[in-house]
């Protein structure tokens, strides 16, 4: 007999019993290979899940930091606007 089943994919097609499986896959896929054969990308993609919500405050900070900075001069003395501001 049929049954229904709930389930995730991913970025790529494939599928997951669970969203959280689905994202660490996407994660997994955007870091690519870490570490030697690409073991680590599993488990650093769980750690940024997990740590999500600090990551994003770090990445907002960063943001905040860009924006409010004023441009600055490089080498030759040319003033030039930060990368990644505005």
């Amino acid at each position: 007999m049929a049954t229904e089943c709930t389930a995730y994919r991913d970025g790529k097609g494939s599928l997951h019993p669970t969203p959280e499986r689905a994202t660490l896959a996407d994660l997994a896929d955007v870091l690519g290979r870490v570490g030697e054969e690409g073991g680590m990308t599993s488990g650093v993609a769980k750690l940024i899940f997990e740590k999500r919500e600090e990551i994003e405050r770090v990445f907002a900070e960063h943001d905040a930091i860009l924006a409010s900075s004023t441009p600055t001069q490089d080498e030759t003395g040319e003033v030039v606007p930060i990368k990644g501001a505005g």
